[in-house]
């Protein structure tokens, strides 16, 4: 089956073709750890994670790296005020980003890279650069020469005199251009610094990711992914450093995801507008905060809003509702293992033509009308199986559907029984007043009932009638 990814350096949608289809290579850009991850960066996250799974359902292996930034002019301030180690700093929001993303249903990497343990990568590399008079030493720093590289923009699309806007480029007397970029920088006794040929110091950003890349997948990988802010400078920089390393263009397809905005803002935490993951786990389950962020097109920008997240809600229930009325399978299968055939294919397909997550959770959602419309025991439970194996594709339908629907309720699921059935008391007395009274007290704790022929179920809500978005 074709996959087919819309390439940032082409500028077009291409047929992916892997340089080894028995090992697919995949880089994503990570977090830097200097604080809480908004859900911006949530976002390419689970876009990525849906790419690893996709890949592995059709291809032998996948090696999938995505890596932590731990070493940063941010993280050195951040704990220079917190006045806490750098380390300790780096190591605690590394560890609440793994919270975070755990909770979005994000499957772990194949290796998680942090910056610091590839100094040794990093010097090598700089050396390499050097000794083709790609990089220069000035001032302490080591520089690479944008100018030494007659492919610098092809990435971005943009022109060398184009470049400085956006760029974040520090204008310093020791570059011999202004766009060339830091390699290498000396730091202070208060700052952490490794020693290299060119004085302690530590590297900068754009370095790191070239050397682990070509310490984990090679000197040629198949896709890199992250956020389309990093276009330029972050991955612009990279290609060059690695290109002229190793004299060839070291990935062969780029994937970008669109930002997240608010209002009409992109979220960014310097602009002030966003909203954590941490803080929206409080309010909302992580499925339902990976749904919202799949209900968009990778590429697209993604407006977020309470209304998305209700709007996530109400499809979830849609769909663990139909799993509800379904008979349970017989065997439980391990997806990561599963055979193409015990995939829908209305969902593959949709997926394999540029992530198209917004069709795949359609195609989810027509599995579930069918489930309801079919009278067939074993039809139901077939389309159930496929609709789980098209769940786990995306990520989603991990929870047994009493369970998704019972929720975090304030109220201990007895209590909540006892109540329903007071009121089924109160209304077998004809006593409506109590029985609504009782009703309406449920739902001022967040649980609504919903009565059918079977009896009455209940569901938390996850927006309150008196806490409103």
């Amino acid at each position: 089956m074709n996959i087919s990814f819309h390439n940032t350096q082409s500028g077009q949608k291409e047929v992916f073709e892997p340089l080894d289809p028995q090992r697919v290579t995949v880089y994503a850009c990570g977090p830097t750890v200097y604080n809480y991850v908004h859900i911006g960066n949530g976002r390419p996250a689970v876009v990525f994670d849906v790419l690893f799974r996709l890949l592995s359902l059709l291809y032998p292996q996948v090696a999938y790296v995505r890596n932590v930034t731990d070493i940063d002019d941010k993280i050195n301030r951040a704990a220079l005020e917190n006045g806490e180690p750098i380390a300790a700093l780096a190591d605690r929001y590394t560890a609440a980003y793994r919270e975070d993303i755990d909770a979005l249903g994000v499957l772990p990497p194949t290796v998680e890279p942090r910056a610091t343990h590839h100094i040794a990568e990093i010097i090598a590399m700089i050396e390499v650069l050097i000794e083709k008079d790609h990089a220069y030493e000035a001032d302490g720093h080591v520089l690479f020469d944008v100018r030494s590289d007659p492919a610098y923009g092809s990435l971005s699309h943009r022109s060398l005199e184009d470049m400085l806007d956006g760029a974040r480029v520090e204008i310093a007397p020791y570059k011999r251009d202004p766009k060339d970029f830091v390699l290498w920088k000396p730091s202070t006794s208060e700052l952490p610094g490794w020693e290299s040929p060119w004085g302690r110091g530590r590297p900068g950003w754009h370095i790191e990711c070239s050397a682990m890349i070509q310490k984990h997948l090679g000197p040629v990988i198949d896709i890199h992914g992250g956020g389309s802010d990093l276009t330029f400078p972050h991955h612009e920089n990279e290609a060059a450093q690695s290109r002229c390393v190793h004299n060839a263009d070291f990935v062969r397809y780029w994937l970008h995801n669109g930002m997240l905005t608010m209002g009409q803002e992109k979220m960014s935490k310097s602009v002030g507008n966003v909203v954590t993951i941490k803080e929206l786990r409080e309010r909302y389950s992580g499925e339902i905060l990976r749904y919202a962020l799949l209900s968009g097109q990778y590429r697209s920008q993604l407006a977020w809003s309470g209304d998305l997240l209700l709007q996530a809600q109400s499809s979830l229930d849609r769909l663990y509702g139909a799993l509800r009325e379904a008979p349970d399978s017989d065997t439980a299968l391990d997806y990561r293992d599963a055979p193409i055939a015990a995939f829908p294919s209305t969902v593959v397909e949709v997926l394999c033509d540029d992530l198209n997550t917004p069709q795949a959770l359609a195609a989810l959602h027509q599995i579930a009308g069918e489930m309801h419309r079919t009278e067939d025991a074993q039809e139901r439970k077939k389309l159930r199986e496929q609709m789980l194996a098209g769940g786990w594709l995306l990520g989603l339908l991990t929870e047994n559907a009493e369970a998704y629907f019972k929720g975090s309720a304030d109220l201990a699921a007895d209590d909540i029984e006892r109540m329903i059935e007071a009121r089924n008391q109160a209304r077998q007395d004809k006593d409506y007043a109590g029985a609504d009274a009782i009703r309406d007290e449920l739902l001022s704790r967040g649980i609504e009932l919903e009565d059918s022929r079977e009896g009455t179920r209940w569901k938390v809500l996850v927006s309150r009638p008196d806490q409103p978005d």
